[in-house]
């Protein structure tokens, strides 16, 4: 898929506006570029649509290059979101802190003699429930936590602030396809269970092993492609009138239960 987007609409703008007040925003031709080659991580760039002149084209061809998610909006929109009012027709949201490699994650495991535990999250936009599930995965002795480039939060301050402090312990990987990395993690002898209310009661299933967890959010759940390319469904049991869990709530029962099992087959 394309990672060009034309942004409209009021709902767009409130969560762009929501992200700009908890990322680093970069305004302006010059400290976009710069961010850009100093190896600064950016989560997404916002462009004037129809401007073509060569900074501007420079600047989308290092988006690419790096893989960020690229907007084309109208010039209102650029003037409602910059805190300047000094764009030059270009703003970025860089991340607060460095992204990992999936690759990163599989070395700490091997470091530490351990079977690989990753946590996978589809569709999290909350930086709350990002922060704290990667508070949760530090905790129960996870390796690392991989989210997707688009429809998730970014590493923002309130996510480094949720977090407890556990976002400078805890890799963090972005991927540009969340089934295609499950399926190369599969390559390297990992399975996976997925979070879904149809599945089997964890407590019942083999939960040891190299193994990456996956979290859908509380609304959508975990989406058809990532699903079907998980091994097995892991349910939580809902004994209560309300039959959903927060993600990271939902996160955390599922994360110790894998934890449980790691410490008892190590006894």
């Amino acid at each position: 898929m394309d990672k060009t987007e034309k942004r409209t609409g009021s709902r767009a703008f409130g969560n762009e506006k929501e992200q700009q007040e908890q990322s680093l925003v970069i305004e302006g031709r010059n400290a976009v570029l710069e961010a850009f080659r100093s190896g600064k991580p950016v989560d997404k760039l916002f462009v004037l649509d129809g401007c073509q002149d060569g900074p501007i084209r420079t600047i989308v061809r290092e988006a690419k290059k790096h893989d960020v998610i690229l907007n084309f909006v109208g010039k209102e929109r650029l003037n409602q979101i910059s805190a300047t009012g000094k764009h030059q027709g270009v703003i970025a949201y860089g991340a607060a802190y460095e992204y990992a490699r999936v690759e990163d994650m599989l070395e700490l495991a091997e470091k530490k003699g351990e079977d690989p535990f990753l946590i996978l999250l589809d569709n999290i936009e909350d930086p709350h429930n990002l922060g704290a599930i990667i508070r949760t995965a530090n905790v129960m002795g996870a390796h690392g936590v991989i989210i997707p480039k688009r429809r998730a939060s970014g590493l923002t301050s309130t996510v480094a602030k949720t977090s407890a402090g556990a976002l400078n312990y805890t890799p963090v990987a972005k991927v540009t396809n969340l089934a295609k990395t499950i399926e190369e993690l599969k390559e390297k002898g990992l399975w996976f269970v997925c979070a879904d209310m149809d599945g089997k009661v964890p407590c019942e299933m083999n939960l040891t092993g190299p193994i990456g967890l996956v979290i859908g959010n509380e609304g959508e759940g975990v989406g058809r492609l990532v699903r079907e390319r998980c091994d097995f469904l892991a349910g939580i049991p809902m004994k209560g009138e309300i039959d959903s869990l927060n993600a990271s709530v939902a996160a955390g029962m599922l994360s110790y239960e894998i934890a449980r099992q790691r410490m008892l087959k190590n006894v």
